[in-house]
């Protein structure tokens, strides 16, 4: 940890690198405890800059020595801090030789050079490559880079980093060496190096252009056999970004690497991609239908890093979004156009909607709240949020619906021809787009500065006379940290109209004739009108369709519209989207009565309109599912001025008890309907056919007799996949049945014990079920297959416990808090990343109820309180407290 003060960054005070790097040679002698690094720089003084200083970034590294065009500097030459290394007044071109040491066997934080299982593994996003030497280290200083790796070869036999091999031997004394060079630009965050004990799936794969390269996915030894999909995946998003955006592959070879201690999902180092596992491992047996679809849009995600984020990158970290929200948005379009259905990509929207809600619109509600372009930071690995990533995916989507699919491939091949090998700003995207389709999007860069969530407020007229419908959109924004008064944003509002028969009405607005049954309405001021033409019958607006702007909506739907829209929408996210209007409605009226001590009630109106939906095999059965989840309880929290957890959870409980009891010849029936006999496949049909089967089968595990724990029991026995044995598991679990539930977790640990991801699965089911309190996370912590130190492992556990179990975490005596504390404290001694996004739990605490409250804020003073505290997790609290 840094022993120096944390100190805010600010976006306004950026000043270019003095100087420019033009290649990099690094030479590794690899030791797990003393491992030697060499470096040679070749440096030239930067035309925009004035200082004639240069300045090397360096944590947690010994400096051997340095020497300058030759010569070897003494340290009354240079100044060395914690952070940094400074030469004053060099001359304009330089070479400098630098060498390091370090102990990558005792680097717990997964930052720059470490080692996991015995291998060596690097992860330099954000900050990480100043662990490893001294060096320049922010994105906008670009080099070629040539890299020589020397290892014990018994120990060490696969030696590889970025770009292509160019070299490899024996060196005589027992070790073996291999050179790679990277031929294109790239800043140090994207350097990479493996020196492992693996294997890999390897595949010869022809370009679009004619040119063959090597493809492969290099994994530990015994699990060979889970690699296939990822490399599917890789194939498919190859081919696709060559059909979609024709960018083509532009190395020799591309190479995944899966290690099991990694921070993140996945890392998109130049041509070698180092994966958490999670993401790579699959097969029918250990992998489930959500597993596959993680591996798809991740393998995905990181390969079209490769040119947005690699051949074009980010001038600095504030403008991280333009890497991170433009491929979160092209792996979304991915996955959606690998299902290859409307509903199928419908499906896909409704989870990314569902996740804005649960995770990016509180966000944008808390102290954290940030721009998707922010304006300072303390800590940069803080800044790795849903609003970067997710929110910022939408802002890119916002484009695409703006100027259509067409005009966003303009764009984007004028964002290339302009910017290839360069390090730029989220400007410099919003600019080709306007240019490639002659927009002017200068009201659009409030997205990127203005923090929070824009509430739109719709209201409606209908004139019969006249045959009009009159639509009038209001915008508005809530103060967020240092933001206290917002400007109009630009926001597409897709709308269509649906008439009695349920048929889409044909659109006419403001006198011009829409192509589609959907028009996208630019809401550009404080309040505009729109009239809509030639309505011949009072219509029900559907507004706001595929959820085109990420927005909160308001309109006074009545329930009879928010109905006719359920059954009838021809856009399915709107279908979905008035359901839970449905739910919540009810959700929140429920969670008021149970505060008040009330009897609790469900209407038959929304039991039948449940009803008729599972019955209706008409509709994928994927979207079915989805249509049948009740709102969770963070979005249901969202809702309210002040958040009671367990009148929460009581009022979903009493939902889905009522409508299991209520339903259940339909849900038996759809179980049965949905069976998948035969071979696992994960494609997207069967998948969605496993999902409302299990959705079913938890709703008959609700409230159970024998014959429904009979029926979770046969499925947990007998499944012939990773899914339908997990779903059983946890209905089980959920069951209230303590001695079947104990029985089927036990035989689950002893069929998995050797497979890590199962096991952080059977970690996340207990930690996330109701049933389970303080004292049993306790306890589940001395089991001797969790660690603390493997970042999946503590997820797994401590945060599918603080995040995923809001019954139990938020216990009124505040044990749930005190739990959290010491381990954001411990884990902050180990990896402070990790232990910063623990911290996040706790953002919303002043909206919950007073005594809680006093709970929560003692538990974040006793975090802020500890000495040498990460910058990392200071952050978090001190936001937390002060806002």
């Amino acid at each position: 940890m840094r022993t120096d003060s944390p100190q805010t960054i600010y976006r306004k005070d950026y000043t270019p690198p003095s100087f420019l790097v033009d290649s990099v040679e690094l030479g590794f002698d690899l030791d797990p405890a003393r491992t030697i690094v060499a470096s040679r720089i070749r440096m030239r003084h930067n035309p925009a800059s004035s200082s004639r200083s240069i300045e090397l970034h360096g944590e947690h590294i010994e400096l051997v020595q340095v020497r300058l065009n030759g010569k070897v500097l003494k340290p009354s030459q240079y100044k060395l801090t914690a952070s940094t290394l400074t030469i004053p007044k060099a001359p304009d071109e330089v070479e400098l030789d630098i060498e390091t040491i370090l102990a990558p066997q005792d680097n717990t934080s997964l930052s720059g050079l470490y080692v996991s299982n015995h291998n060596f593994f690097t992860q330099c996003e954000a900050e990480g490559f100043r662990r490893i030497t001294f060096f320049p280290d922010r994105p906008d200083v670009m080099a070629r880079y040539t890299v020589m790796l020397r290892a014990d070869k018994a120990k060490y036999p696969v030696l590889l980093s970025n770009g292509n091999l160019i070299e490899e031997g024996d060196l005589g004394d027992g070790r073996h060496y291999a050179k790679w060079e990277d031929p294109f630009k790239k800043p140090s965050y994207l350097f990479a190096l493996v020196a492992a004990k693996l294997v890999c799936q390897e595949e010869h794969f022809k370009l679009a252009d004619g040119r063959t390269v090597l493809l492969q996915v290099w994994v530990e030894e015994g699990n060979l056999d889970k690699t296939d999909y990822a490399m599917q995946s890789l194939k498919n998003s190859i081919r696709w970004d060559e059909e979609r955006f024709g960018l083509e592959l532009d190395l020799d070879r591309f190479m995944i690497v899966a290690v099991g201690d990694f921070n993140m999902g996945a890392m998109e180092n130049k041509g070698l991609n180092i994966f958490n596992t999670k993401y790579v491992l699959a097969n029918p047996r250990v992998a489930t239908d959500v597993d596959y679809a993680g591996i798809e849009a991740v393998v995905g995600h990181e390969y079209f890093h490769n040119w947005t984020g690699n051949r074009v990158t980010c001038r600095d970290w504030f403008q991280l979004s333009l890497k991170e929200g433009l491929t979160v948005f092209r792996d979304q379009e991915f996955s959606a156009d690998m299902i290859g259905t409307d509903t199928g990509r419908a499906v896909t929207r409704i989870d990314q909607v569902r996740t804005l809600r649960q995770a990016q619109f509180p966000e944008d509600a808390g102290p954290m709240a940030h721009p998707v372009r922010p304006d300072s930071f303390v800590e940069i690995n803080n800044f790795y949020t849903v609003t970067i990533y997710e929110k910022g995916a939408e802002v890119v989507r916002m484009y695409q619906t703006l100027v259509g699919r067409e005009g966003f491939r303009k764009g984007m091949d004028l964002y290339f021809a302009r910017h290839d090998e360069q390090a730029v700003q989220c400007d410099d995207f919003r600019a080709a787009m306007a240019d490639a389709n002659d927009r002017d999007f200068q009201q659009f860069e409030r997205w990127y500065s203005q923090a929070g969530t824009p509430v739109v407020k719709a209201a409606s007229q209908y004139d019969a006379a006249a045959q009009t419908f009159t639509l009038t959109l209001s915008q508005s924004c809530p103060a967020t940290p240092g933001q206290p008064q917002k400007l109009p944003f630009h926001i597409p509002v897709t709308v269509g109209l649906l008439g009695a028969d349920g048929c889409d009405l044909s659109l006419i607005v403001d006198g011009v004739a829409a192509e589609t049954n959907s028009v996208v309405l630019e809401l550009t001021q404080a309040e505009q009108t729109f009239v809509f033409a030639q309505v011949k019958e009072a219509p029900v607006p559907s507004l706001l369709r595929d959820f085109s702007a990420p927005v909160v909506l308001q309109y006074d739907y009545s329930d009879a519209q928010l109905l006719h829209l359920f059954r009838h929408d021809s856009d399915p996210v709107n279908r979905w989207e008035a359901g839970q209007r449905l739910a919540m409605a009810r959700l929140l009226k429920l969670t008021a009565a149970h505060a008040a001590g009330e009897t609790l009630s469900l209407d038959d109106t929304f039991i039948e309109a449940q009803r008729a939906l599972l019955a209706d095999d008409t509709l994928d059965a994927a979207f079915r599912e989805l249509a049948l989840i009740l709102p969770s309880e963070t979005i249901i929290a969202e809702q309210l001025a002040q958040v009671d957890p367990h009148a929460i959870h009581a009022a979903r409980q009493f939902m889905r008890r009522t409508i299991a009891e209520a339903l259940k010849p339909e849900l038996l029936a759809q179980y049965h309907a949905n069976l998948t006999p035969g071979d696992y496949s994960p494609d997207a049909l069967s998948a969605g056919k496993r999902a409302l089967k299990n959705l079913a089968l938890a709703y008959l595990l609700v409230a159970p007799g024998k014959e429904e724990l009979a029926l979770a029991q046969q499925q947990f026995d007998s499944a012939g996949n990773m899914t339908d044995r997990a779903a059983a598991l946890v209905a089980l679990i959920h069951s209230g049945d303590e001695a079947a539930a104990q029985a089927a977790l036990a035989d689950f640990y002893r069929d998995f014990s050797g497979e890590a991801l199962v096991v952080d699965k059977w970690f996340a089911m207990q930690a996330a079920a109701p049933t389970t309190d303080v004292a049993a996370v306790r306890q589940l912590m001395t089991h001797p297959a969790f660690t603390l130190k493997n970042p999946n492992r503590a997820r797994s556990l401590i945060f599918s416990f603080a995040n995923g179990n809001p019954s139990q975490f938020h216990t009124q005596d505040g044990s749930g808090y005190a739990f959290w504390a010491e381990q954001v404290i411990a884990l902050d001694a180990l990896n402070p990343q990790v232990a910063a996004r623990l911290a996040r739990s706790m953002d919303r605490w002043r909206r919950y109820a007073p005594a809680l409250q006093e709970h929560m804020r003692r538990a974040l003073e006793r975090v802020a309180a500890k000495k040498n505290l990460s910058n990392d997790v200071m952050e978090v609290v001190s936001k937390a407290l002060s806002n």
